[in-house]
């Protein structure tokens, strides 16, 4: 159930709204390759009159990768608000196809090891980030093999929520909010479902495990972590690429190892190395990350007293909501 359900609703969330469905209306009617450079366009025009996000995201390029000139920095950093209005775009376009036609619109590169690890019967935890066309992922999922959960944030317009629950189920997918989601996720799992969590955004300490992401420390979810021990689900990394032409790669990359054992330093390890292997997507591919986020805080060590799972009573904890970007 929507998290927003009798939430208040301004003026500002109905004009928010509208522009969304209209923007929607507009970008269906267009050419594809029309519509694309309009959400590029509209990437660029957020570039320049949006100066908090663009120093954010210019500062952590610029800290991500030293070596780099301050020219390749401003470039990197306009075709990441150039990627998220394409993503916008295509995001409105590829919800309003049939499942038939998102599966014909991508390529699965590795679904097998999805489909093994699902063959275990705990479910799957697919893994990824706010990285290349994430949305159209779990859609595609969705409509090519089995629904999956997602575990998302609410958004704090309820109208917009609302359209995007509805978007995000298109195929049959359900989605889940962090605050108090433990409960159904663990649902999900029993009943061999997949659950697909984003792990790159700061999560309170109290809920944390400290790893390093680009060689600085970020306060990482330790819910992964901690299911994956408890409950000996397979964690699979997922990334969407996109193809051209309207098209995508949807790539499944081996299972992350579980951790060893419930040591502090065994979770850690173990989320250390979910995140390596998103980092590896963002160096490659660094135009499609979220580098607006504050990803990285001044203050990311975890609280020893509190977390997600008390000990011992891993069926009865929750979820927190992640901090804003």
């Amino acid at each position: 159930m929507s998290e927003t359900v009798g939430a208040p609703v301004s003026r500002r969330h109905r004009l928010e709204y509208r522009a969304v469905l209209a923007t929607s209306a507009f970008v269906n009617a267009l050419p594809r390759g029309v519509a694309v450079r309009v959400g590029r366009w509209l990437g660029l025009a957020f570039y320049a009159l949006d100066g908090p996000h663009r120093r954010l995201t210019l500062a952590n390029l610029a800290a991500a990768f030293p070596r780099q000139p301050r020219r390749e920095i401003r470039r990197i950093g306009r075709e990441v608000f150039e990627h998220f209005g394409t993503l916008l775009v295509e995001l409105l376009r590829f919800s309003r196809l049939t499942p038939e036609q998102m599966v014909a619109a991508c390529e699965f590169e590795g679904a097998e090891r999805a489909e093994r690890a699902r063959r275990q019967g705990r479910g799957v935890l697919f893994v990824t980030g706010h990285f290349g066309f994430w949305e159209m992922q779990a859609l595609a999922h969705g409509a090519a093999f089995h629904p999956v959960t997602v575990v998302a944030r609410p958004l704090d317009n309820p109208l917009l929520h609302d359209l995007l629950e509805r978007v995000r189920s298109t195929t049959g997918n359900h989605v889940i909010y962090r605050r108090g989601g433990l409960r159904r996720i663990l649902r999900a799992l029993q009943a061999n479902e997949g659950v697909a969590v984003l792990i790159d955004q700061h999560i309170q300490p109290a809920d944390a495990v400290v790893v390093d992401f680009f060689d600085r420390p970020v306060a990482t979810t330790s819910a992964v972590a901690t299911l994956a021990r408890r409950t000996g689900v397979p964690v699979v990394p997922v990334f969407a690429l996109p193809l051209g032409d309207g098209r995508f790669r949807m790539v499944y990359e081996p299972p992350v190892d579980p951790p060893r054992d419930d040591s502090p330093e065994a979770l850690r390890e173990f989320t250390q190395r979910c995140t390596d292997v998103l980092e590896m997507y963002v160096r490659r591919h660094p135009s499609l990350w979220l580098w607006m986020h504050r990803r990285w805080r001044d203050e990311v060590a975890p609280a020893p007293s509190r977390g997600m799972f008390p000990r011992g009573r891993a069926d009865e904890g929750g979820v927190e909501d992640e901090d804003e970007a």
